[in-house]
């Protein structure tokens, strides 16, 4: 048995149940390509990677598990990378692929920013993952709850959230300390080049750094005509829209040519 390494946030689902239900709601076809992100011991490598055969690409970054992983599929295709340091391009290739994921804890929001940057995301059919369950409710929040925030809206840009069911500790050993969701996440059509978004990033930053401000105090050191937007200045960051957000980012950019 390979042991737990816990400098990479491992937590190996075992729950047959579980196991189940994510195998039926990410409702593989033969024809697709599957990239796993982590796949531990191979939890749900084998159900999936009968489903597709050869379509299957796993990137795992511990040693001992790639050798485990290799004896247990010989025809699997393991590549032992840092999955924030792969080369996305270079490993999908011309053709769609489905994105799959039991993701460690400490890796969410950087794998997350950089799935928003990539030029491969248009590759990506959809993605399903395992994330915390705190995770999973900022990344699908609405406006005006708690969990609304920066990553809410720049993910929401992007992809369309759903938190599909909630995963107890005790389907994990060893056993986190905190719930677990599993989440699909598929790519939306969007008009955000790279200076919109970059314009967008640093509203949002400033936005929300002033959490309970009125939203004109907060950006007030941008230049921001209220009025011919239609948008509430008493609002706070949190009670603002997404559509709000892009607005003030158009406006800023219209502003500036």
């Amino acid at each position: 048995m390979v042991r737990t390494r816990k400098r990479f946030g491992q937590n190996f689902l075992v729950d047959a149940a579980v196991i189940d239900r994510i195998i039926s709601v990410v409702g593989l076809n033969a024809t697709d390509r599957v990239l796993e992100i982590g796949p531990g011991r191979g939890a749900i490598t084998s159900r999936l990677h009968e489903i597709v055969g050869e379509n299957y690409i796993a990137i795992e970054i511990d040693r001992d598990l790639v050798c485990l992983l290799g004896d247990r599929y010989p025809s699997l295709r393991v590549l032992n990378e840092d999955v924030l340091q792969v080369n996305f391009d270079s490993v999908i290739g011309k053709n769609e692929v489905r994105v799959i994921g039991n993701l460690p804890y400490n890796i969410t929001s950087p794998l997350l920013f950089r799935l928003m940057s990539l030029n491969a995301r248009s590759k990506m059919q959809d993605f399903h993952f395992m994330v915390q369950k705190e995770m999973a409710e900022r990344l699908s929040a609405l406006p005006g709850s708690k969990s609304w925030g920066r990553l809410s809206i720049l993910i929401q840009t992007l992809f369309e959230v759903n938190s599909i069911f909630d995963v107890a500790p005790s389907a994990f050993r060893p056993q986190p300390k905190v719930w677990s969701s599993f989440i699909r996440m598929v790519p939306v059509a969007n008009q955000l080049d790279d200076h919109k978004m970059k314009v967008l990033k640093e509203i949002l930053r400033v936005a929300f750094s002033g959490r309970r401000k009125k939203i004109q105090n907060s950006l007030g050191s941008f230049d921001i005509d209220w009025r011919r937007l239609a948008l509430d200045p008493a609002k706070r960051a949190d009670q603002l829209t997404m559509e709000d957000y892009l607005r003030l980012a158009d406006s800023l950019m219209d502003e500036k040519k």
